[in-house]
């Protein structure tokens, strides 16, 4: 396939605008893309509205509202499919694998898309199921590449993301501006499914460190160590980590629990990495008892819990315990 690079002035389709897809949308907007995004929620897609409508933008980058037909270059489109006609890329910034396969094949977007486009999966999906949906794609003579980020809500507001890209070469370098655009390290991994493979090693790795920071913080705090100094001595020493360094200065300490990354999604994507570890022959024991450990403080927080809520379920079990 083509893989002269989409730089700015390219057309790109966007599907997913949560917490990571809006500012993502942003950050292209802003690099010179034409963008026409789409989300479910009206909510999201007023977000998008209301960004469009008090920015500078040249007009010609913008509708005004839905996108009607498939001719306009820009801003808010009225379903999923309209997203990919006539663009170049689509992204994709969508919760799991079933949510994704049901926006190419239900939805109607892959079927939309022309040969020589290219489909940017950038959430977190099951590597087998990217490697079928591409196989899929390539059938229809479109590309695609998994490249899920790591950084947060702050990495895509600031484009410092890290993105994980799985996908053939030529596939991944006309799409590679785009990443660049919202990531600070782009990196390929290998074909289709090597990025979400990682991605979800990642997250097992990363809600391990922050299970294990929060005892030792708990058990710190109880033994009357202050934890503001207990995290700054850490934090120059070798048990610090994400957890120590950001999530538990930034969100746990101030009460606020808003990182913008779900308990439920951390989970699912424990349980991806569990068993791709188990598949490949790794016996995953550490990696199994936390997955176990996140899915008690599931079945105990609200549906909408925040990922660092997890020290609230060990709270509760300090709690629980004294009683």
């Amino acid at each position: 396939m083509n893989g002269t690079p989409l730089k700015p002035g390219a057309t790109i389709g966007f599907v997913g605008l949560g917490n990571m897809g809006l500012p993502m949308v942003r950050r292209l907007l802003a690099a010179g893309y034409r963008i026409r995004a789409y989300d479910r929620a009206r909510a999201s897609v007023d977000a998008l509205a209301g960004h469009l409508a008090a920015s500078d933008l040249a007009a010609s980058d913008l509708a005004a509202s839905d996108l009607a037909a498939s001719d306009l270059d820009g801003g808010v489109a009225a379903d999923a499919a309209t997203t990919a006609r006539g663009a170049d890329a689509v992204v994709l910034m969508l919760p799991d694998s079933d949510v994704v396969e049901a926006v190419l094949q239900d939805d109607g977007l892959l079927a939309a898309a022309a040969p020589g486009t290219v489909v940017v999966d950038m959430g977190s999906s099951r590597p087998l199921s990217t490697r079928a949906l591409a196989e899929r794609a390539a059938a229809r003579g479109v590309g695609l590449v998994d490249a899920p980020v790591s950084g947060g809500v702050k990495g895509a507001v600031d484009g410092t993301l890290t993105v994980m890209a799985g996908g053939e070469p030529g596939d991944f370098d006309r799409v590679r501006p785009i990443l660049e655009t919202v990531g600070r390290r782009v990196l390929h991994l290998g074909p289709a499914g090597a990025g979400h493979a990682l991605k979800a090693l990642n997250n097992l790795m990363s809600a391990t460190h922050l299970l294990l920071t929060s005892e030792a913080m708990l058990a710190g705090q109880r033994f009357g160590l202050d934890p503001a100094v207990m995290l700054e001595a850490v934090n120059g020493s070798s048990g610090r980590s994400g957890s120590t360094e950001r999530k538990w200065p930034d969100y746990v300490l101030p009460g606020t629990f808003d990182s913008g990354f779900g308990l439920r999604l951390m989970l699912k994507d424990m349980r991806i990495a569990v068993d791709l570890a188990e598949a490949t022959g790794v016996e995953p024991r550490l990696g199994r008892a936390a997955t176990d450990l996140w899915a008690d403080a599931a079945d105990h927080l609200p549906p909408a819990a925040d990922h660092t809520e997890i020290v609230t379920r060990l709270r509760q079990l300090l709690e629980d315990h004294r009683d």
